[in-house]
């Protein structure tokens, strides 16, 4: 029969146990803090005394029992995320930005999704705090209750950035972009190009970038003297079949109320507006423009290539996941709200020269 190489347990009467450092440490003949020290990857440790640790671990199969140690330093090495969708092109690739920086500072991540659902997302944030992570990433579900949750997991200790969804006054620092002055150009370019009438598919106000779109969209009509149209504003959503539904919603009007442009609070619900004002036969750009916010890998894809606002969705997740590991690494209380510059793509289906 052959002996066993390899795992990290050893076979005591037929029941497997796991191998300590003091197994590792008595039979080189040294202490376990030394064992502890290469381990951990540790200064003042000599370059052989580290050798045999090493090849002694390999042998015995040893491998460190990394709850022991969360529990002495009070540490899990663990970040939760919390995102309230996954099926735009947005929230993967912000993720992709937050695991690059954390997977360079040897954190794991624990990915949670809310669905744009309050409940979800507070048991997803009540199981990351009961699982001791050191800090949370999130960005909130669109029908939030109240701020109570997010206030008692500060108070206990546990540190919160938000990303993309803030929830201002807090205590909690938050990376966005200025969706205020970003809606406000998007809308001002239509304005430049003659259109008047314009209508505004709004996110949900309870959520911040709904807020802060429908008020920068407000800002451009008032800054060039433009009348605010209340039918013309629906609080829609942030998913295709939101903007669909808004976009009939307008579409129902007589002809001679319509709009002649539309701003839809993100690319998806540009999406489903877009199917709303194709199905009824009406052409884009040349009947009813239209553009979006985010840039989704679909938006210059679409029959009519949309114009939109480019959110730099791996600039926010890596520039969250820094604070964040700066407030875990360094204990600093400071908050800050940081923001990341958008840039204006244009394509056909605002009817505007692109340059």
């Amino acid at each position: 029969m052959k002996k066993s190489t390899g795992g990290s347990k050893r076979s005591t009467g037929g029941v497997s146990r796991r191998v300590t450092s003091r197994e590792v440490a008595e039979k080189l003949g040294i202490s376990t803090m030394t064992v502890s020290r290469v381990m951990n990857d540790r200064a003042n440790v000599d370059e052989e005394t580290r050798r045999k640790v090493l090849e002694t671990a390999q042998q015995l199969g040893y491998s460190p029992d990394h709850i022991a140690k969360s529990l002495v330093l009070r540490k899990t090495h663990t970040i939760g995320v919390v995102v309230p969708e996954i099926t735009h092109s947005f929230f993967p690739e912000a993720i992709r930005g937050i695991e690059e920086v954390t997977y360079t500072a040897r954190y794991h991540l624990i990915l949670t999704h809310s669905a744009e659902d309050a409940e979800r997302e507070k048991d997803a944030l009540l199981t990351l705090e009961s699982k001791r992570v050191d800090g949370i990433l999130i960005s909130t579900a669109q029908r939030v209750g109240d701020d109570d949750l997010y206030k008692h997991i500060i108070r206990l200790g546990v540190p919160i950035v938000f990303f993309d969804r803030c929830v201002p006054g807090i205590g909690a620092s938050c990376v966005s972009i200025d969706d205020e002055e970003s809606a406000r150009r998007i809308t001002e370019h239509l304005l430049d190009h003659g259109y008047t009438r314009i209508a505004h598919l709004s996110g949900p106000q309870k959520v911040s970038i709904g807020r802060t779109r429908l008020d920068g969209f407000k800002m451009a009509l008032k800054t060039r003297n433009v009348p605010y149209v209340e039918e013309l504003v629906v609080e829609a959503g942030f998913q295709e079949l939101d903007g669909y539904n808004a976009m009939n919603q307008i579409l129902n009007l007589p002809k001679e109320r319509q709009p002649r442009a539309v701003v839809a609070v993100n690319d998806p619900a540009a999406f489903g507006a877009i199917k709303a004002i194709l199905e009824r036969g009406i052409r884009i750009p040349e009947e009813i423009a239209i553009v979006g916010f985010s840039d989704d890998i679909r938006a210059e894809l679409m029959p009519t290539p949309l114009t939109t606002v480019r959110q730099p969705a791996y600039e926010v997740g890596k520039r969250a996941a820094q604070k964040l590991l700066a407030f875990i690494e360094g204990g600093s209380p400071t908050i800050e709200e940081i923001v990341v510059n958008t840039e204006q793509i244009i394509r056909r289906s605002c009817g505007c020269p692109q340059v």
